[in-house]
């Protein structure tokens, strides 16, 4: 698994003028291992929160946003809600994208759409959107700087 911000397999990044041009969102790579699988040799539906999470951990670490860092620094990260529309199942050996991009969505939330995409034929298997807040020390809510600043 590695992540980067362009592949073969994915739309080219905008050109020098940004005419005609579509924006590459930051993706992992990953393969289906065999157990990972259920008992119909799908990907079990559980293992996608697990694609989704270290796609969003390699998106902030991209961006200089390190998640253990900010948790020794008692600024947690949490997921408040999980969103996920299944297309089509994953198979063992099938390799895919997670791809990741960010947005605000209230003072003190932001939120990862997220998409699961099947190399081979660029199939979107998985549409996803997942909700997060920081807490501090005390519990309370809030967005920490570094994260506010990759909405813009």
């Amino acid at each position: 698994m590695h992540h980067q911000q362009r592949g073969a397999n994915m739309p080219a990044q905008n050109d020098a003028e940004g005419e005609n041009s579509v924006t590459t969102p930051f993706f992992v790579e990953f393969k289906v291992r065999d157990y990972e699988c259920d008992m119909q040799g799908i990907v079990n539906n559980g293992v996608y929160f697990n694609y989704l999470e270290h796609a969003r951990h390699e998106f902030l670490l991209s961006r200089g946003v390190d998640f253990a860092a900010l948790a020794r620094d008692k600024i947690n990260l949490v997921v408040v809600r999980s969103e996920m529309d299944y297309k089509a199942p994953l198979v063992s050996g099938d390799s895919f994208v997670v791809t990741v991009a960010f947005e605000a969505v209230s003072k003190v939330r932001f939120g990862f759409r997220q998409q699961v995409i099947r190399s081979r034929d660029q199939k979107v298997m998985l549409d996803g959107f997942v909700v997060g807040t920081s807490v501090n020390e005390r519990g309370r809510p809030f967005v920490p700087e570094v994260l506010s600043l990759l909405a813009d």
